[in-house]
């Protein structure tokens, strides 16, 4: 059984492996912006890293405003970037 688990970011298909959050999945597969601020768009990534700030704040199967520090990654996952 592989551990490997597909999902999309932004439209795109990435992979990741089964345990990771969606934010070191991401910066994994080389994807350094999570989202843009709404004033200035200045690109945001992960900082904290444990879910006390909200630099990482992302979409997730339509439920926005998800932590994507916090978030395990899931089989077929939507995630979009939160402007």
């Amino acid at each position: 059984m592989s551990n490997e688990i597909s999902f999309h970011f932004n439209g795109a298909k990435f992979t990741g492996a089964a345990g990771q959050s969606v934010a070191a999945a991401l910066i994994a597969n080389g994807e350094r912006e999570l989202r843009r601020t709404r004033f200035g768009e200045e690109p945001r990534s992960i900082f904290c890293g444990i879910g006390i700030c909200f630099d990482c704040v992302v979409t997730i199967n339509g439920v926005a405003n998800q932590r994507a520090c916090l978030i395990e990654i899931s089989n077929d996952m939507k995630v979009e970037s939160s402007l």
